[in-house]
């Protein structure tokens, strides 16, 4: 795991030293990764592995390697070395290049702990990493204002979700006593007869519903095409789109089976499935048709996770396989053409097959795997969908919908580009580099190998994804050979209505744009109306918080200082009892009767500067009240700090006009009033409860037992303050210089008097 976060701090220096060939060559290190993976695969047995992070609060920095997270990590960081080969192709001219490698490679290493983590915090942590990462990888040129509203939109709604699982975990560590994924699924049948569950299956739902952009929150997906090639290809076919259906097979064991996960995953599976496939019809640009697809393949995915069956289990988990190999090869390919042709806009290309034959060769395998044919992948995967959903008919009509779509989306990508007349836009169109082809190339024929390899293939990465997400053993037992049956005439039905659909193309896109038209609305808008209204009630609010006035802030502040004492005392049972007025002496009562006498001019003066004045008998009460009980020290510090106090007040109300009048309304002063009532009322109640609990000396026998022997002062105020609390004099000490100077600085302002006009105003 800590490979690429190694590349992410090689790639600047290796890039400037060297240049485009030291960017490929970090492909090495995800490489690595891949191979380390791939031998630690094969046992049936998680394995665990971790240190402690945080052991205050129980959180460990803990690995889980099963199936599960052995398939992820195999694409995240095998998908990830072709990525990084083909970015070199792609920007290794660019100045920004090796920015971009360390993001991309920050990126892998996000996605790639969010898949190994086993303690709930560890995993809310690297998911919000790859938020991060997306925001700096989709923002990439952030001179457009498309990358930079993709990329706030794709933080907002996925950071929304990271909050939502972070929730979650907080509420499993503390409500179940839950701290790890292997907890949660050995406690399976726990959560879901727990209290919790409801809420628990709401954030955890919404966390993997904005990760992998279901509806209404498909919208960050395809305006995340704002980023590079590179990342369009990475970010659909191994990374942050797969969490969220990586953490429902993860949860499946744990959360599924229940009435609600049945009901709600496929509802929005669904819909997503036939928005993703309509809307990819509606596209011209071959980015945005491949990322609409991508949100129909995800919905598909999380409508069989909500049917729960092994078979839909099986489904999902090949499809997801056959997903990341022929949409990264797929996207690979847009960029090329992209770089080739100048262009992605499906209207202006065309016979561009031979001027890029290995392109074009890559593009159909791909696409045959996308659209279900033998005996690539794909097909295999599409015909256990199928067998899945036959129970029920509205899933399998969704299933039949949507794909028939898909079909119609491969072709626009495969075969539109690269057939027919060549436009004069297109001219010059050219082959890539060997670096630019290697990604189609590779990603298509891993996906032709694994269908017909699926004996191999099967055993050692479906089988155990499977197993992890099902919680028990199961294999999976298909082939690239075609049997007839339901499923493989579903199959048949979906390429000829495909094939429809492609030959329809231009009238399918018309008439989705007159019905998407006449709606008007939809998340996209409404999200950047969210935002708006955000930033409105944010100016709104500033401004009636936000005064100018000292005296409006100081009476907030203190009537929130008063609440936090007087609240708890009144909820909480715990108001003291009055206390005994007997035993007071002469040497008590005096100082008392000064402090009230002290008050009373305060209230009574007739300017400010002579209340400030008052105010110093306060603390003179209170000093030869420290006195009375026997504290000399604390009544000389008293004093002097008092004496500072006034003298520095005086000093800065002398720059200020302290004529007799307090112009206040009445109505500021009623409210200041209470405030000062209430918050001495508070603060003397708090003093009571206090004295009123039994003193526990422990502290105390510690300053009186250790002030000789380790400070070697008798005096253990002194030694408290210089010594045991050094830290803390210092800080008051800091304070009281940061005052000063700031009191220098307004004594050396120059005066605001004029000739001719009165001093300014308090």
């Amino acid at each position: 795991m800590a490979l690429p976060f190694l590349g992410a701090m090689l790639a600047p220096f290796a890039v400037r030293a060297a240049g485009r060939p030291a960017g490929a060559a970090l492909a090495l290190l995800p490489a690595l990764s891949f191979a380390l993976i791939a031998v630690s695969a094969g046992s049936g047995t998680p394995r665990l592995v971790g240190l402690d992070w945080i052991p205050s609060l129980g959180v460990r920095l803990s690995l889980r390697l099963d199936g599960l997270s052995t398939l992820f990590s195999l694409l995240v960081t095998g998908i990830g070395a072709i990525i990084v080969l083909y970015s070199a192709g792609y920007l290794g001219t660019s100045r920004h290049f090796a920015r971009f490698l360390g993001f991309i490679f920050l990126f892998m290493g996000a996605m790639l702990g969010l898949v190994l983590s086993d303690d709930l915090v560890t995993l809310a942590v690297f998911w919000e990493l790859t938020s991060i990462a997306s925001f700096l990888l989709i923002g990439f040129d952030h001179e457009r204002e498309a990358s930079r509203r993709g990329a706030i939109q794709a933080l907002v709604i996925t950071g929304g979700g990271g909050l939502a699982l972070l929730a979650a975990a907080v509420l499993l560590s503390e409500g179940l006593g839950l701290r790890s994924l292997t907890d949660v699924l050995a406690a399976g049948e726990a959560i879901r007869q727990s209290e919790f569950y409801g809420p628990l299956l709401a954030l955890v739902l919404l966390a993997a519903f904005t990760k992998s952009a279901q509806v209404p929150f498909h919208v960050w997906l395809p305006n995340a095409m704002a980023a590079p090639t590179p990342v369009s290809a990475y970010l659909h076919s191994a990374t942050m789109v797969k969490a969220g259906v990586y953490l429902l097979l993860r949860l499946h064991p744990a959360f599924g089976g229940t009435a609600a996960w049945e009901a709600i995953l496929p509802l929005f599976g669904g819909a997503t499935l036939l928005t993703g496939a309509a809307l990819a019809l509606r596209q011209t640009d071959l980015k945005l048709v491949l990322a609409y697809t991508t949100v129909g393949s995800l919905g598909l995915i999380v409508m069989l996770i909500g049917l729960g069956t092994p078979a839909a289990i099986e489904a999902a988990v090949l499809y997801l396989l056959a997903h990341a190999l022929f949409k990264g090869a797929l996207f690979t390919v847009a960029g090329s053409i992209d770089h080739g042709a100048g262009t992605r806009d499906l209207r202006a290309l065309g016979g561009l097959a031979r001027a890029m034959p290995v392109t074009f060769g890559a593009a159909l395998f791909a696409a045959l795997s996308m659209a279900g044919m033998t005996p690539f992948l794909g097909f295999i995967a599409k015909e256990e969908v199928y067998a899945a959903t036959l129970p029920g008919i509205a899933a399998t009509l969704a299933a039949v919908l949507g794909n028939a779509a898909m079909v119609a989306a491969a072709g626009l990508v495969a075969l539109r580009p690269f057939i027919g007349d060549r436009p004069s836009g297109v001219a010059n169109a050219h082959e890539g580099s060997p670096l630019l082809l290697a990604a189609p190339v590779l990603l298509a024929v891993c996906g032709l190998v694994a269908g017909l390899g699926s004996a191999i293939v099967f055993p050692a990465l479906v089988d155990p994804m499977a197993s992890a997400s099902l919680g028990r053993e199961v294999s999976v037992s298909a082939s690239a050979l075609p049997h007839l049956g339901i499923p493989l005439a579903l199959s048949l039905a979906t390429i000829a209505l495909g094939i429809g659909l492609y030959v329809a193309a231009d009238r399918v896109r018309a008439g989705l744009a007159r019905g998407l038209g006449l709606v008007g609305w939809g998340p996209d808008r409404g999200f950047d109306q969210l935002l708006q209204g955000l930033i409105r009630g944010a100016v709104a609010l500033t401004r009636r918080l936000q005064t100018g006035r000292l005296d409006g802030y100081t009476a907030v502040a203190f009537a929130v200082f008063a609440s936090a004492m007087l609240a708890p005392l009144a909820l909480g049972g715990a108001l003291p009892a009055l206390p005994s007025l007997e035993g007071i002496g002469v040497a008590a009562a005096g100082p008392a009767a000064l402090l009230v006498a002290g008050l009373f001019v305060v209230l009574r003066a007739a300017s400010r500067l002579v209340a400030v004045i008052a105010l110093g008998i306060q603390g003179l009460a209170v000093a030869l009240l420290f006195a009375a009980v026997g504290a000399p020290d604390l009544a000389f510090t008293q004093m002097m700090v008092e004496t500072l106090s006034v003298v520095i007040l005086v000093f800065v109300l002398m720059r200020l006009d302290l004529g007799p009048d307090d112009r206040r309304a009445l109505r500021h002063r009623l409210r200041d009033g209470i405030v000062a009532v209430a918050g001495g009322l508070g603060l003397t109640l708090l003093i009571l409860a206090v004295s009123q609990v039994p003193f526990d000396a422990t502290l105390s026998d510690i300053y009186t037992r250790f002030s000789a022997p380790l400070a070697h002062g008798r005096n253990i105020v002194n030694v408290i303050i210089v010594d045991f609390r050094g830290l803390d004099t210092l800080g008051e000490i800091a304070v009281v210089l940061a005052a000063g100077l700031a009191i220098l600085g307004l004594l050396n302002l120059p005066s605001q008097t004029k000739p001719g006009r009165r001093r300014r105003r308090a």
